[in-house]
């Protein structure tokens, strides 16, 4: 008794590639969906007439991840001051949490072998 066993090559569907397609432009328009509105308060003091600029942006960014745990908790305390100069301060933050992601990643040991 002798068993053969043929392969049959199948050719994309058409149907799987639109699905496909589907799912993407879907995947497309819930991120952007999710994107940020404009900050109402950007260039108005908060009430202690302040408004944050770039180097608070930044030390606010290097402290991100211990404001984001306190606030967890706290219904006081925010990440991001949103009484701000704008993108300095924007510019600032990502900077400072760019500092915080390179920091705990360089901190990483490497095992190769």
């Amino acid at each position: 008794m002798t068993v053969s066993c043929i392969r049959v090559k199948h050719a994309p569907r058409q149907k799987d590639n639109e699905i496909m397609k589907l799912l993407f432009v879907l995947l497309c328009l819930a991120l952007v969906a999710c994107t940020a509105g404009p900050n109402s308060a950007a260039n108005t003091p908060n009430a202690e007439y302040l408004v944050a600029g770039f180097w608070l942006g930044l030390w606010h960014g290097i402290i991100a991840v211990p404001t984001f745990i306190i606030g967890l908790f706290d219904s006081n305390v925010r990440v991001y001051e949103v009484h701000n100069i704008g993108n300095w301060y924007d510019l600032g933050f990502m900077l400072g949490i760019g500092a915080f992601a390179k920091g705990t990643h360089s901190s990483v040991k490497r095992v190769t072998k």
